[in-house]
C-alpha cells in the first residue's frame, strides 16, 4: 500500500480576515455624484463597511476574507477599476493601499493607533 496522500484542503491555509484601507483620487468631482457613485458600489457590495469621499479623493474601508495578504491585496487593487462603471464611480486611480491582518487592526486600536473601528457604516464626507 502506498502512502496516504494528504487531503487537498488540509494543503491550502484557512481564510482569515483582512482589513482593508483603500484610497482613491483624481480630478475635482461633483460631490453628489462622488457620494452616489459610492453608495452603488456599497449596495453592489455589502462587505463595504464605510467610505469617505471629497470632491477629489475617496477612501473605501472594508473587510476581506483571504487565504493571505497577496490574495487581500490583489481583490482590493481590482476593486475600483472593476466597478467604476458600474457603479458610476470617478475616474479616479488608486493612490494608496493598506491591507492588516485582523489582529494588527485590533491591536492598534487598543493602543490607540490607526482608525477606530468604521462607525458609523456607509458613505459620509471627509
Amino acid at each position: 500500500m502506498g502512502e496516504e496522500q494528504p487531503r487537498a484542503d488540509a494543503q491550502q491555509p484557512a481564510a482569515r480576515l483582512w482589513h482593508i484601507t483603500l484610497s482613491v483620487a483624481g480630478p475635482a468631482a461633483p460631490l453628489q455624484d462622488v457620494r452616489r457613485g459610492l453608495e452603488r458600489l456599497a449596495n453592489d457590495h455589502p462587505f463595504l463597511l464605510t467610505s469617505r469621499y471629497a470632491r477629489d479623493h475617496a477612501e473605501i474601508r472594508y473587510w476581506e476574507e483571504a487565504r493571505d495578504l497577496h490574495d487581500a491585496a490583489a481583490v482590493a487593487l481590482r476593486l475600483w477599476g472593476e466597478h467604476r462603471r458600474t457603479a458610476q464611480l470617478p475616474p479616479w486611480e488608486i493612490v494608496g493601499l493598506e491591507v492588516i491582518g485582523r489582529e494588527t487592526y485590533h491591536q492598534r486600536v487598543a493602543e490607540g493607533y490607526g482608525p477606530p473601528p468604521a462607525a458609523p457604516v456607509g458613505v459620509h464626507p471627509f
